[in-house]
């Protein structure tokens, strides 16, 4: 049988076809894609409205308590991770300020501008338009709420160090910007009077006029579970020296925590509303 070859400038032409209907295709396809892409393109969400504050009147305001180491703030809700970082933001009422158990929500209580005669400092957990919520000092531990900012009665700063406590290993380390700059073993509470666990934050430092078992305490933003007082105060834990250094990485407090020197100097400079963390 006689089968007639294909001349070359065929085969050429045969190619030539196929590939710009090839490309007719392929333009076809991404046009057909323009189209759908332009189809689903969606602009994006406005940013939410700010809430405003419940307006409190005079009597109510004079009937919420406030928010302090020696008060309970029962309507508070409680903080919904209590183990977890922060970016180290903090805030500061520059005059006293409505706390809220939610943006636009009902009040709660008052923060003072002064916490044990030093300025109020509290690390911000949760931020929304013109609201930031905040660790309180107050029982129970844990407690949180938000606080209006919209009005520019606040400031806010940021703390570099955080402060981390295992119970189990019985050791404080000291963080800047994540990394560690020391860590101690320490004294904690007691099966009887253990030390809480929990996020809390650096309240205030006070210097005893006399000094007895440390030259500076410094009282944090949570309270011993099983003491409702101690020492004439309202069972506020806080981070302290001690003398007898064999009782460091035991738990023989009544529920502070007990540093060596060192690691007390080194603690005593950072800023308060600093936050500290206490794990199990």
């Amino acid at each position: 049988m006689y089968v007639r070859r294909r001349s070359a400038r065929t085969t050429i032409t045969i190619i030539a076809v196929v590939t710009a209907a090839l490309a007719g295709l392929l333009v076809i396809v991404i046009l057909t894609n323009r189209k759908v892409d332009r189809e689903l393109a969606k602009p994006p969400a406005p940013p939410a409205a700010p809430v405003a504050p419940v307006k409190v009147t005079s009597k109510q305001l004079a009937a919420l308590p406030r928010t302090t180491t020696w008060t309970k703030v029962a309507k508070a809700r409680l903080d919904p991770q209590p183990f977890a970082a922060s970016d180290g933001l903090m805030l500061h009422p520059e005059t006293s300020k409505v706390v809220y158990a939610e943006p636009g929500g009902p009040p709660i209580a008052v923060v003072p501008t002064t916490q044990l005669d030093d300025p109020t400092w509290l690390p911000v957990i949760e931020a929304r338009p013109e609201w930031m919520r905040v660790l309180l000092p107050s029982r129970p531990n844990g407690s949180t709420g938000w606080i209006h900012t919209g009005d520019g009665k606040t400031k806010q700063t940021y703390s570099p160090y955080q402060v981390r406590i295992n119970l189990t290993e019985r050791r404080l380390t000291l963080l800047k910007a994540g990394q560690e700059t020391g860590s101690w073993p320490v004294a904690i509470g007691t099966k009887e009077t253990p030390t809480p666990i929990g996020r809390t934050f650096l309240l205030a430092s006070l210097s005893p006029p006399e000094i007895t078992y440390s030259p500076v305490i410094l009282p944090l933003g949570t309270h011993s579970e099983k003491l409702e007082t101690f020492d004439g105060g309202p069972g506020t834990v806080g981070l302290h020296g001690w003398p007898d250094k064999d009782g460091f990485g035991k738990a023989v407090s009544h529920g502070c925590v007990r540093l060596p020197k060192d690691g007390l100097d080194a603690v005593s400079h950072i800023p308060l509303g600093s936050l500290i963390i206490i794990t199990q």
